[in-house]
């Protein structure tokens, strides 16, 4: 068999965490794009693959195209590799809107081309382990789930993460994790009701958000996510309570208790925070692996390009009624 020819299209944080993930494959990588062939070649030349100057010129080469650029650009690329009859696997969130979300679902449904959104989260083995748990009931009736993630304001050439126009904004980039993972464990949600805070100072930037969200099966969850911590710090937590039990765990429980020193400039520091992991793979090449088998095999995604639309869909169903306080249904959205 031919190997599947795999395309990446952005070459920063992510982009270069899924070359990883496809070097651990059967797939071969041909090339990068970006948004100019100079910002593709520094990865292009790590890879040993070609810098192409543009993503149509990457899309006449490949089988799949992976795509790890802002958000504004997902429903685009997505609609034109599906035209080309390409694979897509593309970065959290599907959109920025339901309505484009579903214009790349049904895209890639007419050409009869795969769909991969990256919820990675689902893919983090401490998270997996306890959605196993509670689906195999042994935690009885799942009641109510506390979930965390909250990191540092994305910084350097990294900033279009905080331009709503791009990202969507904390909410809808860095939230939805929990939102999915909430939905994954709890089923749909009925209603949700929120707050946050939002500061520009550049001295104590901070984009935080408390969400409170209300299943039909009747459970609750207590999401919390924020860009408000200092550069370096990337702390995320989880407890979910059922009538026969809990399960709990948090990014520092392998830690001894410490005080923590906090850099006063961020140097050495990630332009875009990721969570740590003790998992002996890492959960980025988990996800790019579980993808090609997928692909290889014709099995379903472990996530749906219906999952990632219903997790973006909660999301600005927290980002209206953080705007307006109020609670939002989730047939408002």
């Amino acid at each position: 068999m031919t190997a599947l020819r795999v395309g990446i299209v952005g070459a920063g944080t992510m982009g270069k965490a899924h070359a990883v993930g496809w070097s651990a494959t059967g797939a071969e990588v041909v090339g990068v794009a970006a948004r100019s062939q100079d910002a593709a070649a520094p990865l292009a030349l790590s890879l040993g693959v070609e810098a192409f100057g543009s993503y149509d010129e990457l899309l006449s080469t490949v089988d799949i195209v992976d795509l790890c650029v802002p958000t504004d650009l997902h429903c685009d690329m997505t609609v034109r590799a599906a035209a080309a009859a390409r694979h897509v696997v593309c970065e959290k969130p599907i959109a920025l809107s339901v309505e484009d979300g579903q214009a790349m679902i049904d895209a890639c449904e007419a050409a009869g081309v795969r769909l991969f959104v990256a919820m990675v989260v689902r893919f983090f083995p401490q998270y997996r382990a306890a959605r196993e748990a509670v689906a195999a009931g042994q935690l009885g009736e799942l009641g109510v789930m506390r979930l965390k993630r909250v990191a540092y304001q994305p910084i350097g050439d990294a900033g279009w993460f905080i331009d709503e126009a791009r990202s969507g904004g904390m909410i809808l980039d860095l939230m939805i994790h929990d939102l999915d993972y909430a939905r994954w464990l709890g089923g749909e949600v009925e209603r949700v009701f929120a707050r946050s805070l939002r500061s520009r100072d550049p001295g104590a930037p901070a984009d935080y958000a408390l969400a409170t969200l209300r299943f039909r099966g009747g459970a609750m969850a207590q999401v919390e996510g924020g860009w408000s911590y200092p550069p370096g710090v990337f702390r995320t937590a989880f407890d979910l309570a059922g009538s026969g039990g809990l399960i709990e765990w948090d990014s520092d429980s392998s830690e001894s208790t410490h005080r923590r020193l906090m850099p006063e400039k961020p140097e050495g520091v990630g332009r875009v925070g990721v969570p740590l992991t003790v998992a002996a793979e890492d959960p980025y090449t988990t996800e790019i692996r579980h993808v090609y088998d997928a692909l290889i095999h014709d099995r379903p995604f472990d996530v749906s390009a219906e999952d990632a639309l219903a997790a973006l869909r909660i999301a600005l169903a927290v980002r209206t009624s953080a705007r307006e306080g109020r609670a939002v249904t989730l047939e408002e959205v």
